[in-house]
């Protein structure tokens, strides 16, 4: 009995000294845990804050505010402008709020005087441009040109229904066109906003290669190589690379084979084929990646570039109809184009005037979209992505027509035809390295 006491004692689990962790009150809709990992309240949004109190003593005496005082006050505030939510209160990106009251604002005071519009609707492409080259010179994230452009759609879609379909000159059919245009639009960036084509390595998602591993990188690299033109000057820049430059920024030679000019990114640890280059903004290696785009807080690469270029095309084609229905509404004994320049008489009803500003606003940020689209189908036609053409205007390769505006780098060019065809078949067959390839 003792024996079998002894036996049944030695089959019970033997306890780890694991330290318990204490269990999480659940959080009721109004609190959240801030960034110091502490609970907080949002009814206490403005308290315990010293740098904001420094810097209103500071403001009060007429003396500068440090920089870095500056930064603290503005993670603080982002930290705890928060929204009311089931468990727990959800944090609110502050870079989508301007839009939603400036805009509004700017568009009301303009619609009040001529010489108010002018001077409202010029600085507002100059102040947008500000805040772009501010954000891409830190290399951050912001939410600002997403949110402006949704809630422009929104705000001039609300102004047509409010003050240009009363005056009866807008029918059932024209309203349903432009109502599917903008649904469109929004499915058109939706599907833009997913994966761009991002390459991920499940092999180093939780550890960096080793050296050895690097190693055998670099044997594949000049087994590869081996007999093609060109290649010794492809592994060597490649070992360079390795060397030299832990950012990843260098490229392949551009006279080596298309097959074989693959890149390694020391930030994501894996190797990139041709055309893929790694973006700094979000931080991510992504295929064929055109350029980053701030309208839609993502990258354009191989898998939603067809996306984008169909969220232009129906942008600019619902822009188009949608001011052409409001001036001929407002001013309508007058051609479109010079009721757009000439329209007496539009300032003396302020709904005439709002409808009028929002026409202008809306041509400034169609001749916008324009641009940007004229040169993707001039990219597209000549098989060249947004990012090799700033590399060869960088390093002044490649044949420049029309003052730059076309850059032909002549390594991927196939003709008009086959460069289309190629771009119509983009994501259709997306070539994966295995994990073996890797290490």
């Amino acid at each position: 009995m003792v024996t079998g006491a002894t036996q049944k004692g030695s089959m019970k689990p033997v306890k780890t000294n694991k330290a318990e962790e204490p269990e999480l009150e659940p959080l009721c809709c109004c609190e959240y845990i801030d960034r110091n990992g502490e609970k907080n309240h949002v009814a206490a949004s403005l308290c315990d804050c010293q740098d904001l109190d420094e810097g209103c003593d500071r403001w009060i005496t007429c003396k500068s505010v440090r920089p870095e005082t500056c930064e603290r006050i503005m993670d603080t505030i982002s930290d705890r402008l928060r929204i009311p939510w089931l468990r727990g209160a959800k944090k609110v990106n502050i870079s989508i709020i301007p839009p939603l009251i400036l805009l509004p604002v700017f568009l009301r005071v303009a619609s009040w005087h001529f010489l108010l519009g002018v001077v409202v609707l010029t600085s507002l492409p100059v102040l947008a441009l500000w805040y772009y080259y501010l954000t891409h010179r830190r290399k951050e994230q912001t939410l600002f040109f997403l949110s402006l452009g949704l809630f422009s759609l929104g705000y001039m879609y609300y102004v047509f229904l409010q003050e240009v379909v009363p005056k009866g000159r807008v029918g059932p059919t024209q309203l349903a066109l432009l109502t599917c245009g903008l649904f469109l639009i929004l499915l058109a960036l939706y599907r833009a906003k997913k994966n761009p084509g991002y390459l991920r390595n499940p092999a180093s998602s939780d550890r960096s290669l080793s050296s050895r591993q690097t190693e055998c990188l670099n044997r594949k690299g000049q087994e590869k190589t081996k007999g093609f033109p060109g290649g010794e000057s492809s592994v060597s820049l490649n070992n360079r690379t390795l060397k030299d430059d832990p950012k990843g920024s260098s490229r392949a030679l551009a006279g080596s084979p298309a097959r074989v000019k693959e890149d390694w990114c020391a930030k994501c640890q894996l190797v990139r084929p041709a055309r893929a280059w790694h973006c700094r903004i979000c931080g991510i290696c992504v295929r064929r990646m055109d350029h980053h785009c701030v309208w839609i807080n993502s990258c354009v690469g191989e898998s939603n570039h067809q996306a984008f270029i169909l969220a232009l095309l129906i942008f600019l084609l619902t822009s188009v109809y949608g001011i052409t229905l409001t001036l001929d509404t407002i001013c309508r004994e007058r051609s479109v184009f010079t009721a757009l320049f000439y329209c007496p008489g539009v300032y003396a009803d302020y709904s005439s005037a709002l409808s009028f500003t929002c026409v202008w606003y809306s041509v400034i940020v169609t001749a916008g979209m324009a641009y940007i689209f004229l040169i993707q189908l001039i990219n597209i036609s000549y098989n060249v992505t947004e990012r090799e053409v700033q590399q060869a205007l960088r390093q002044k390769t490649g044949r420049r027509l029309l003052w730059g505006l076309i850059v032909d780098t002549g390594q991927y060019n196939r003709g008009f035809l086959r460069n289309w065809y190629q771009f119509s078949t983009l994501g259709a067959h997306p070539f994966q390295h295995p994990a073996e390839d890797i290490v």
